[in-house]
């Protein structure tokens, strides 16, 4: 095993406070390991967010360009994922608002919107019926849903993820369900 596949091998154990923490002792190239780890995930919970690629694709790296910056502030209490996640969530409602600005927000592209919210590609008619149920769901639900029941995110990183009460998360999730419930049992 060559020097390189150990030092590799080694990041992949390594806990995300340590890599935080060598951040912060100015071991800059550490912040790559948490880019490498966090990518794919804050990709596929911003294009189910959002339902467009190119504007997931801004929203994460605005998300890692804003999660560099406030590094300092991050206090090893919280779940690193739990927190990159927040940054992303905000991040995915500014480009989301700017849209309805702009336009109003319709997915039209159903096979985007299917690789958007199936963590693999759709493959047969219930993940498609889900992915249709969950794009028509109102965004608050959608977003409390995906944090719940997609990211595996517990109420209280919930909570700072969007600044919403506890009760009214639980509410939004409830709500979601039942809704997708619903509109799977009439597809």
């Amino acid at each position: 095993m060559t020097a390189a596949h150990r030092t590799r091998a080694s990041e992949e154990h390594e806990n995300d406070a340590a890599i935080v923490q060598r951040v912060r002792a100015g071991d800059i190239e550490a912040f790559g390991i948490l880019v490498t780890r966090y990518h794919g995930r804050c990709l596929q919970f911003a294009e189910r967010f959002l339902g467009e690629r190119a504007d997931a694709e801004d929203a994460v790296q605005m998300t890692f360009v804003r999660a560099w910056s406030a590094l300092g502030r991050y206090h090893e209490q919280a779940r690193f994922a739990a927190w990159l996640l927040t940054i992303l969530n905000n991040e995915c409602r500014a480009i989301a608002s700017r849209e309805r600005r702009h336009a109003k927000y319709v997915v039209t592209d159903e096979d985007a919107l299917k690789r958007a919210v199936a963590r693999e590609p759709a493959k047969n008619d219930e993940n498609e019926r889900l992915t249709s149920a969950l794009a028509e769901l109102e965004p608050l639900l959608r977003e409390a849903f995906l944090l719940r029941h997609v990211e595996g995110l517990n109420y209280e990183e919930m909570i700072m993820s969007t600044g919403a009460g506890e009760s009214a998360l639980k509410m939004r999730v409830k709500r979601a369900c039942d809704l997708l419930r619903i509109m799977l049992e009439e597809r």
